[in-house]
């Protein structure tokens, strides 16, 4: 009978894996399928730690659903303070698109980079909207052009950056402020299909 393979690291492995400090939001799924909000707080290609309401056990399988990140699965190695850190399970493949994606993400923080320019920017026909935050509240907003990543708008409030928020049905965060307003990042890149149906945007015809 062959040997049952341990699908966590060698410490000595792990070190080849460098960590980065993140802000990335998302849902892990625990072994009694239930479903819970999450968010990283640093990650490498091997690794993560993540902050959430509710821990796996040691030794748990882990299947979380990350925003910018996608799906990635793992086993949880220790109980944080309000979290836990896990030890991803992927190929060689899988781990060289999390280091790529990992280093955009650590760049564009670092030069504090609104959205990812290579969409186009599009202004509405109805660039009305509205702009939900945490507590509930409802604001009206204009907006100045969006992308399949994001949006500028002009806005009375000016919530903090990283705050998290919903234009319209979107999902998003605060990545910057300017005068009139702020930008927001989709949670994820959209299709032009869903920000046609949500915002009236101009035909490509």
């Amino acid at each position: 009978m062959s040997a049952a393979i341990n699908p966590i690291p060698l410490r000595s492995e792990r070190r080849n894996f460098q960590r980065v400090r993140v802000t990335i939001y998302g849902r892990f799924m625990l072994e009694d399928r239930t479903e819970h909000a999450c968010r990283v707080i640093d990650m490498s290609p091997g690794n993560a730690s993540l902050i959430a309401d509710r821990s796996g056990r040691p030794g748990e399988k882990i299947i979380a659903y990350l925003d910018h990140i996608g799906r990635i699965e793992g086993v949880v190695t220790r109980t944080l303070d309000h979290g836990f850190a896990m030890t991803i399970i992927a190929s060689e493949r899988k781990r060289d698109k999390l280091a790529a994606q990992l280093t955009w993400l650590a760049n564009k923080h670092e030069l504090d980079l609104p959205e990812d320019r290579r969409h186009e920017r599009i202004a509405p026909r109805n660039p009305i909207s509205t702009l939900r935050l945490p507590d509930g509240g409802e604001y009206r907003c204009r907006i100045i052009d969006l992308s399949l990543s994001g949006a500028a708008i002009e806005s009375d409030i000016r919530p903090e950056k990283g705050t998290q928020v919903h234009l319209g049905t979107m999902r998003g965060q605060v990545v910057r402020h300017f005068e009139d307003g702020i930008a927001i990042e989709f949670a994820g890149i959209q299709n032009r299909q869903a920000l046609e149906a949500e915002f009236s945007l101009p035909s490509d015809n």
